[in-house]
């Protein structure tokens, strides 16, 4: 599978003239304006105590025996809502496909009960999630598709389980499969600007979960942030991940949760089928850091495009993201 893909609604792919290069078509993809799907809300308690928010979109209102679904997992600072994610149940549902969005934990909208929250490694959290969903749902399919951050998360899942019993295929979009070389490329040039961006919105998490635990007593995970110290004057992403994911999921520095982490040196280990699409002028995603297709399994495919930027893929007549992820799912 790590040839091209005659059927792929990405052969030839084009942008559209009025969005050229990279950064115009990632801004596109989160500033819409896109699609918007009618979801049904669903709170799992997780093992320890904490919750994870779902986001359904059953067509029928219903899943019969045997139905495929689609595990959606979404990026950085995104969640159910996020457009590229609404833009995917969206075409499913079109098609009569059921699928369920899974926030991270504290990306619903709402501060999760504990201090740790999530990150490019949370693969124990999915796997969770899917082993209830299989639990619920046992004579369904299931395939994954993973955004950015998400998708860096599916595919060490893939690498760790060898292959989730009852996932038949997997696709990831934007990976950034080097998190140590898409951390220093989020300091650099006009990049750095989303790396501002994403270090904002971390921070007001940050922040709205200590007022929560405040407010509610949770004096336990509280002290934990605390823990912490003074956070203010962290300037960078690579700053934030040393001083407050790395501490809080049990990581010795930022280096090593990066090295822990990234996918790119277990891509070899995933044995389900999977569709990796990435793009050569993706702004966070250096190209120096995508995989080698010679070095990647059978299994598994790299569609490289040389334009798209970060979950982006707009051509002149619309998105060709939606349908290459849903054909490579169904197809024979």
């Amino acid at each position: 599978m790590t040839g091209g893909n005659a059927h792929s609604a990405l052969n030839g792919f084009r942008a559209a003239w009025w969005l050229p290069g990279g950064h115009l078509q990632s801004l596109r993809r989160k500033f819409g304006p896109g699609v918007t799907v009618a979801q049904e809300g669903e709170r799992l308690r997780l093992e320890d105590g904490d919750f994870i928010d779902l986001a359904w979109v059953r067509p029928g209102g219903e899943i019969a025996p045997g139905d495929p679904v689609v595990f959606v997992l979404h990026g950085l600072c995104g969640c159910s809502e996020s457009l590229y994610v609404q833009a995917l149940q969206h075409h499913l549902l079109a098609r009569g496909i059921a699928s369920v969005a899974m926030n991270f934990r504290g990306c619903s909208g709402e501060p999760n009960d504990k201090a740790r929250s999530y990150h490019s490694g949370v693969s124990a959290d999915a796997d969770q999630v899917f082993r209830k969903l299989r639990e619920r749902l046992p004579g369904n399919s299931f395939h994954c598709v993973g955004y950015s951050l998400g998708g860096n998360v599916l595919l060490k899942w893939l690498a760790e389980t060898g292959g989730p019993a009852g996932l038949d295929r997997a696709v990831s979009i934007s990976v950034p499969f080097d998190l140590a070389q898409c951390s220093a490329a989020l300091g650099r040039g006009l990049t750095r600007y989303y790396g501002r961006y994403f270090l904002g919105r971390l921070q007001q998490d940050l922040a709205a979960k200590k007022s929560r635990f405040r407010e509610t007593g949770n004096e336990v995970e509280l002290a934990l942030l605390e823990e912490l110290g003074p956070l203010q004057d962290i300037a960078s992403l690579w700053e934030f991940d040393d001083r407050v994911t790395a501490p809080l999921h049990g990581f010795a520095d930022a280096a090593d949760y990066y090295a822990k982490c990234s996918s790119l040196p277990l891509l070899a280990g995933i044995r389900t089928p999977t569709l990796l699409i990435q793009s050569t002028d993706d702004p966070l995603v250096p190209p120096a850091s995508l995989p080698d297709p010679a070095r990647l399994p059978e299994n598994v495919r790299l569609e490289l495009t040389g334009a798209g930027g970060h979950v982006g893929f707009f051509a002149a007549t619309g998105s060709r993201l939606e349908q290459t992820v849903a054909d490579f799912l169904v197809s024979e």
